[in-house]
């Protein structure tokens, strides 16, 4: 089945990684790929401790879409194709596969949406897909659906990200 978490407020990752915990858990095995996140995540350092877990590589660190320059964009697209093919290739044996902000690499047009589409449709393992604004494609393909709302946060008030809160 095809999970979906998006929406304007914050826990989509967490949720995700959650449920990766519990599948893991029960023995299950995990794979986990992250678009426009690096490697400084606490969720990335708890989950590498567990074997059946395979987290995708990402780099040290990523800039913001809108920061990036085209000749960067163009890198961080052609790693995304990269991404998809070892994602097709992980995902075979896996019981759960989470594509982290996928609707977001989707948004930012790092990522075509058809590629997306084309690799869920190769796919025989429970996924999961967070980010905010998915694609209607993808909204009429979930199974489950789950909007976060932000209600109020920190942030609005000058408050910046807090490891081991938000990161």
């Amino acid at each position: 089945m095809l999970h979906l978490y998006c929406g304007n407020g914050k826990g989509k990752t967490t949720a995700a990684m959650g449920l990766a915990l519990r599948a893991a858990g029960r023995g299950k095995q995990v794979v986990i790929a992250q678009f426009l996140k690096g490697a400084d995540s606490g969720e990335r350092l708890a989950l590498s401790q567990l074997p059946q877990v395979a987290l995708l590589p990402v780099p040290d660190t990523v800039k913001f879409s809108f920061r990036m320059t085209p000749e960067e964009r163009k890198a961080e697209a052609q790693r995304y194709q990269q991404l998809l093919e070892l994602i097709r290739q992980q995902a075979q044996d896996c019981f759960l596969l989470v594509l982290d902000e996928a609707c977001a690499a989707v948004n930012t047009g790092l990522l075509p949406l058809q590629d997306l589409l084309s690799c869920l449709d190769g796919l025989d393992c429970e996924v999961v897909l967070t980010g905010r604004d998915p694609a209607q494609e993808l909204v009429d393909r979930a199974d489950y659906i789950t909007s976060m709302e932000a209600v109020r946060h920190p942030f609005t008030q000058g408050v910046t990200a807090r490891e081991g809160i938000e990161f």
